[in-house]
């Protein structure tokens, strides 16, 4: 996540976790007139269409008052669904063992795209065992984005 990302994580957290509910992450999506800030919640009993328009609902009232966004931007609120993203090192954390796919910023070796299974984690790095049977080590603030891959 990114530093506005960042700003409105903490701006919301208090308010999602008031209705009994984890804001996972945040994803601003800037497209000009047809910008997106994504939330993904999530809940002890997972998330329904009630829950996502419930916290919908809360969440403008804050921005609103607060405006994080100075651009105009639809919000989306979502659950992580099956191939739910991973925003923090406790993310992780709870899938070593799993299937993953991420994007870091910069290129590794000429790369950027990454797939493979989360072996260990510590509170500044992860580390992935790719498809050549190498385990390679990335800095969280070094990955932009990372999704589990759903067991078929």
């Amino acid at each position: 996540m990114g530093p506005m990302e960042e700003r409105v994580q903490r701006l919301l957290e208090p308010t999602i976790s008031a209705l009994g509910f984890e804001l996972l992450g945040v994803e601003y999506l800037g497209q000009g007139k047809h910008s997106r800030l994504r939330l993904f919640i999530d809940g002890p009993d997972g998330i329904g269409l009630d829950d996502c328009t419930q916290i919908s609902h809360q969440v403008s009232a804050v921005l609103d008052v607060e405006d994080p966004i100075k651009a105009q931007y639809a919000l989306e609120v979502s659950s992580p669904g099956l191939d739910r993203p991973l925003f923090k090192p406790e993310h992780y954390a709870n899938y070593i063992g799993q299937q993953v796919k991420f994007r870091v910023k910069l290129p590794v070796n000429g790369q950027r795209n990454f797939d493979g299974q989360i072996q260990k984690v510590d509170q500044q790095n992860l580390y992935i065992t790719i498809e050549t049977g190498e385990t390679l080590k990335f800095d969280y603030s070094d990955i932009e984005r990372a999704n589990l891959v759903p067991a078929v």
